[in-house]
């Protein structure tokens, strides 16, 4: 992990050992509820793995606080401001695209706003999140291949896709020019109701 990269792990760690400590929770009901090895989640806490985003979306759904609350703290204030460069860079591609979360709202229903890029040949593959989650995704620049539950689209600069996050899916820069793209995940009353399933990105 680089210098920034190992920062972020060792801060999301410090989060889950808090909410799992308030809640008063062993490493074992956590993995348990999370669907994760009790390992991972020591990894996890030690700021030692450089979790998957799925990883990340599974922990922060048994907790009941929703990603964006292990990615930054809290805040007193009603607007935060995340300037160019200083979003959690929580997906890197093998060609160099990157996965940034912007921001996002607390529970309960969380709302996640992710910038993306995707190098030429970079993929990223996602498990189906949790039962209602939507996804509304804004291509900036270049094109990206979007397959949902099979049926693949291809999309261009300006082109915009809305479907169901609760279904595997995939973002893919099939073409020699690097893409981008804004995406909004909506995940509905995290922390209210079991989850019976658990997700990735």
């Amino acid at each position: 992990m680089d210098e920034s990269t190992a920062a972020l792990a060792l801060a999301i760690g410090l989060r889950v050992k808090r909410e799992r400590q308030a809640r008063g929770w062993t490493l074992d009901r956590l993995a348990e509820a999370a669907g994760v090895s009790r390992r991972m989640v020591v990894n996890v806490e030690q700021g030692s793995a450089n979790p998957s985003v799925g990883t990340l979306l599974r922990i922060s759904d048994a907790l009941g606080v929703g990603l964006p609350a292990l990615v930054e703290p809290p805040q007193p204030r009603p607007v935060k401001v995340t300037r160019s460069g200083d979003g959690a860079v929580l997906w890197s591609g093998d060609f160099g695209g990157r996965g940034v979360l912007v921001a996002g709202t607390q529970p309960p229903d969380v709302v996640e706003l992710w910038d993306w890029t995707l190098e030429p040949g970079d993929r990223h593959i996602s498990e189906a999140h949790t039962t209602g989650t939507k996804e509304l995704l804004l291509v900036h620049n270049g094109t990206v291949t979007v397959v949902v539950a099979g049926q693949s689209y291809t999309l261009d600069a300006r082109d915009a896709l809305a479907f169901g996050g609760d279904v595997a899916h995939s973002y893919t820069n099939e073409t020699a020019l690097p893409a981008r793209f804004c995406l909004a995940v909506f995940e509905p009353g995290v922390g209210t109701i079991p989850r019976s399933e658990t997700h990735d990105a």
